[in-house]
């Protein structure tokens, strides 16, 4: 597959990720105060795409038992998508008693991991969500489909290309609206970005699918770069680097968007986000988390701005 700089998209879509993937699997318990506010923070910052929490079971995942008071509470800014997880049509009941007008789905792309974190096969989650998308597009809602493990997997190891292709034509059949392809446990290389990419832009168009990368070996950004040579618009990425699959041992968590904002944002690629805003959500939630974010430019940027404080300060 052929691909040049100049091929690069001149504006990207971020979809963030962190208040419901960055923080579903956190010990510390988040107040649902603190949600709201990490949310609203996130908007100001001019997040196009907010995934902001998760109707699962609050047996499962205590962190998200309060998915419905969060949606209903933060603010819903005009021209901005407010997105939901949903696993099955309880909790597609529960996304639509709170006005959730946004909803992503799930699967996998390695059988393996479909059978360990969702306890069946690809066929039968795909199936499963066959009513869910049905009755939400009936409701006017707009659906995201995401695929992990497109890249890797932590039980069966290498992912065939073409069943990630598979997949993703099973999802797209179903009427969903995008799709998210993702590096769950960050064992992508480039190389493998251009072959995922190149498989699937014959099956979905590139203004439909988004990309997904863990940092875990450090790939997330050079894979982001390989992506963007291939025309890819659309990015998943997580405030401070929060995040990471419980099954990736070593994970730091998913792309930070201030990573990726901070890079696109110097390549002069436009993503609409006020990276000094972004960086206060951020701020916020490492408070709340009680430890320092993993994000290389949002730690580099709040040291170069607490040095220039100090100055100002000593020369007062």
């Amino acid at each position: 597959m052929t691909t040049t700089l100049g091929a690069m998209p001149r504006r990207v879509t971020i979809c963030e990720v962190g208040p419901r993937d960055g923080l579903q699997n956190e010990a510390t318990p988040i107040s649902t105060e603190d949600k709201i506010r990490f949310c609203d923070l996130l908007s100001e910052a001019g997040v196009p795409i907010l995934e902001a929490t998760s109707f699962v079971s609050p047996k499962h995942v205590p962190q998200m038992a309060d998915a419905g008071e969060v949606f209903r509470r933060i603010r819903k800014d005009e021209g901005r998508t407010y997105l939901v997880l949903v696993p099955n049509e309880r909790g597609l009941e529960r996304a639509v008693e709170a006005g959730v007008r946004a909803i992503a789905v799930f699967t996998a792309a390695s059988e393996a991991f479909a059978k360990a974190n969702i306890n069946m096969t690809i066929d039968e989650s795909v199936s499963r969500f066959a009513g869910v998308v049905k009755r939400a597009k009936a409701g006017g809602m707009w659906v995201r489909a995401a695929i992990s493990t497109a890249f890797g997997c932590p039980f069966q190891g290498e992912v065939p290309v073409a069943g990630v292709v598979r997949v993703c034509e099973k999802l797209l059949a179903l009427g969903v609206d995008e799709l998210s392809v993702a590096d769950t446990i960050g064992v992508g290389t480039p190389n493998q970005v251009f072959d995922v990419v190149g498989a699937l832009r014959d099956v979905v168009p590139l203004d439909r699918l988004g990309l997904h990368f863990h940092d875990t070996r450090g790939t997330a950004l050079a894979n982001t770069l390989a992506a963007l040579a291939c025309g890819v618009r659309i990015y998943d990425t997580s405030a401070g680097g929060l995040g990471g699959c419980p099954f990736a041992p070593g994970a730091t968590g998913n792309c930070a968007t201030e990573d990726l904002v901070y890079m696109l944002h110097g390549m002069g690629i436009e993503t609409g986000i006020d990276l000094s805003k972004l960086r206060a959500a951020s701020r916020f939630i490492a408070t709340k988390l009680g430890r320092p974010h993993a994000s290389r430019a949002y730690t580099a940027l709040e040291a170069a701005e607490a040095r220039t404080a100090r100055l100002a300060a000593a020369n007062a």
